[in-house]
């Protein structure tokens, strides 16, 4: 486990997501099952896989993406975007949960590839 800092896109969404819980909550009366988690089924239970995919799927769908992305897709994004804005491997590999950078690299090295150049750029910038 670790504390990681949510950018205020995130903390904005998931004060939304209390929102729209409340009214599930309340509309589902008896129904509903407290389990204290973030994401749920409409009636407070825990997702399974298969609801997660369904969702996504849809939401990429009319995100206009197509529906060949999953879930797991975004995790290489946002190692993606994080390479592209230049933040060091090793911070990309805490940020992602890996025990070290070289996880990070084995498996993401297509997404790196930015970082990776940014050392030749400076080396080409200090040397000339």
């Amino acid at each position: 486990r670790r504390t990681l800092s949510l950018p205020a896109a995130a903390i904005e969404a998931l004060r939304a997501q209390r929102e729209l819980q409340a009214a599930e909550r309340a509309e589902a009366g008896d129904r509903w099952q407290e389990h204290g988690l973030v994401f749920c089924t409409a009636v407070g239970t825990p997702l399974d896989a298969a609801n997660v995919r369904r969702a996504f799927r849809k939401i990429v769908t009319t995100a206009g993406l197509g529906e060949s992305w999953t879930p797991r897709e975004l995790r290489h994004s946002f190692v993606s975007l994080m390479s592209a804005s230049g933040v060091p491997v090793e911070e990309i590999a805490a940020l992602a949960g890996h025990a070290s950078s070289r996880t990070t690299e084995a498996i993401y090295r297509k997404e790196l590839r930015p970082v990776l150049r940014r050392g030749a750029e400076v080396m080409d910038g200090i040397f000339g």
